[in-house]
């Protein structure tokens, strides 16, 4: 059974303000132990979170031991003010004060840095980014701060721009990674850099009737496509499912998300292998003051 390389507890699959209402004043631990239930019960042994500012994940990680799973977090994301990144972090205005979010982080226990490098997906109109994404310097400059304190870099990122500053910074995982052209994956491939593309953060949409069937499709498409390249040029790519996100629930995300991987794919050793590989690497990595940092 694969991990779950990406997943937010504090999120429940179904309701965003619900989640928010219901663990805003603290951790709910009857909530948590819910979600690692579901966990265990798949046979998932490890889980990495994407942070939240409510303490959810930390307080996560502590109970997840009693679960028998390795549980790793950044506390919660970073993000520079004016850009995406509220849901599931803390801002910052300039680098004095990102270094101190990093400081924060760790004080808080954190195994790894998020940062938060461009909008989402645009459901609306296929192929677009919402936000404005951080510079490519601003962006070297918050990998080379994390790294110098002993840190992994997890980085939300999207569109072909951000993602080549990224890799180019040297970040250890982007996640999502949507729209990238041949150009930027042939990057991806020549750095160390793991791509957790969670597939099933659009797939799990169709049919809910919350977005057009006909964009997600669209969306879907570039997806597999992106995916079949990603294997051919060898790139680093580990499974991930946004877990908690809409329709995308705890445990049934990442078997839905290698489902994916199968599906697009084949179910082939090959296949499997080349999965495994990649979990490895962000279960070696993503861990606080490790001598096995990957950096670009």
């Amino acid at each position: 059974m694969f991990g779950e390389c990406h997943a937010h507890i504090f999120l429940n699959g179904y309701d965003y303000r619900k989640a928010v209402e219901t663990q805003k004043n603290g951790p709910r631990d009857a909530l948590i132990r819910a979600h690692l239930e579901e966990y265990r019960k798949r046979g998932i042994r490890f889980v990495r979170d994407g942070g939240d500012h409510y303490g959810v994940s930390k307080r996560a990680a502590r109970l997840a031991p009693e679960y028998e799973i390795d549980y790793r977090t950044p506390v919660f994301a970073i993000y520079k003010e004016g850009h995406y990144g509220k849901i599931v972090g803390k801002s910052f205005s300039d680098m004095k004060e990102y270094h101190r979010r990093v400081l924060e982080a760790a004080a808080e226990g954190a195994d790894f840095i998020k940062i938060m490098t461009t909008g989402l997906l645009d459901f609306a109109d296929h192929g677009k980014i919402t936000g404005t994404p951080l510079s490519a310097t601003d962006v070297k400059e918050m990998v080379h701060i994390a790294h110098e304190e002993g840190f992994a870099v997890m980085s939300h990122t999207n569109g072909c721009y951000g993602v080549q500053a990224a890799v180019e910074a040297g970040v250890d995982s982007i996640e999502h990674g949507n729209y990238m052209d041949d150009e930027t994956i042939s990057m991806l491939a020549d750095s160390e850099s793991v791509w957790v593309p969670t597939l099933v953060t659009v797939r799990n949409l169709k049919g809910c009737g919350r977005f057009e069937d006909t964009i997600l499709a669209s969306i879907i498409k570039t997806g597999e496509q992106n995916l079949k390249k990603a294997f051919e040029k060898k790139v680093h790519v580990a499974v991930g499912s946004d877990a908690g996100a809409y329709q995308v629930l705890h445990g049934q995300g990442v078997q839905d998300e290698s489902r994916a991987f199968f599906d697009i794919l084949g179910d082939t050793q090959a296949v499997r292998s080349w999965m495994e590989d990649g979990e490895k690497r962000i279960r070696t990595i993503f861990c606080h003051g490790s001598s096995n940092l990957i950096q670009v």
